[in-house]
């Protein structure tokens, strides 16, 4: 079966005696093969180049890191420091493109390997398959080894958005305490009685149950004897109050409060749950257990 150059027909025969198709004809035999062919070296050319871009790049971003964060220090560690952050510069970018350098890479070196007299420069392609695995690999090791300090500083990331959402409740919290000389009985009393000129505590309020602030009194927790005693004396005290005062009615003041945050699942009841309480912004495990926060106003969390 005999293929036409030109028109691209297939007849049986030869070219020499004309095309059946277009009428192209050879002028003469084809040319026989060299008896001596040199061997290809550009699958070995692209190796060596890949894996030298790849450990020039590695480096410099090195070389840019260590002189962004550099103390004054040439230390091992220093060093180190400048690889791991290189490394986490170069992830969305050296990962997938490692990952097709070496799987290229791999086909080729493999071609190489089998075909040695067609394709020549084999110690060269060995070395810039090396050079890109290496790179490939210190990139995961040294993303590896910093994986747990970026998880602990995201945890405490965590904490102090909530810890900063607790302590813009408590503050407005202590501004009504001051101004009325009671805690508020629900956080409607808290938004509509403290200012906030600039959004704070509308944002720490923005995704909290109302019915989650559970005010008490310290009232509550003496004798009946004591109690029909205190009571007289915050009537007595309610009838000496001008009538200008902004306090709330009823002679009844609140002096404690709980107030429970989602934690990091951002659901209660859970054990990354934090508490407001009386001032402080503790972990409610910490609390359960006994830890900071334990006092006599943690009756506030009983329902």
């Amino acid at each position: 079966m005999t293929t036409c150059p030109c028109c691209g027909l297939k007849f049986h025969g030869a070219l020499t005696s004309g095309c059946k198709g277009c009428g192209a004809r050879a002028v003469g035999e084809p040319l026989p093969k060299p008896a001596q062919e040199l061997p290809s070296y550009g699958r070995a050319l692209a190796l060596a180049v890949s894996g030298s871009l790849v450990a020039l790049v590695f480096v410099v971003q090195i070389l840019i890191a260590f002189v962004q964060k550099w103390t004054g220090s040439l230390g091992f560690w220093t060093w180190i420091a400048a690889g791991e952050t290189a490394a986490w510069r170069l992830k969305w970018i050296a990962v997938p493109v490692l990952f097709v350098v070496l799987w290229f890479g791999r086909k080729l070196y493999r071609s190489i390997t089998a075909q040695p007299a067609k394709f020549c420069g084999v110690r060269y392609a060995r070395r810039g398959l090396l050079a890109s695995a290496t790179v490939a690999m210190l990139i995961a090791v040294l993303i590896g080894i910093t994986v747990p300090a970026r998880l602990e500083h995201r945890r405490w990331a965590q904490e102090a958005a909530v810890r900063a959402q607790g302590y813009a409740i408590e503050r407005a919290l202590f501004e009504y305490k001051i101004k009325y000389q009671t805690y508020p009985a629900d956080l409607k009393d808290l938004q509509e009685r403290i200012s906030d000129p600039d959004g704070t505590l509308a944002a720490a309020l923005a995704n909290i149950d109302p019915i989650t602030y559970k005010p008490s009194s310290a009232v509550a927790a003496v004798g009946p004897e004591k109690s029909r005693r205190m009571r007289g004396a915050v009537i007595q005290k309610a009838s000496l109050t001008s009538a200008t005062d902004d306090s709330p009615s009823g002679g009844f003041s609140f002096t404690n409060y709980s107030l429970p945050l989602a934690g990091e699942d951002k659901i209660l009841g859970t054990e990354d749950d934090w508490i407001i309480l009386d001032g402080m912004v503790t972990k409610a495990s910490d609390i359960a257990k006994g830890g900071v926060g334990r006092s006599v106003s943690a009756t506030a969390l009983e329902p």
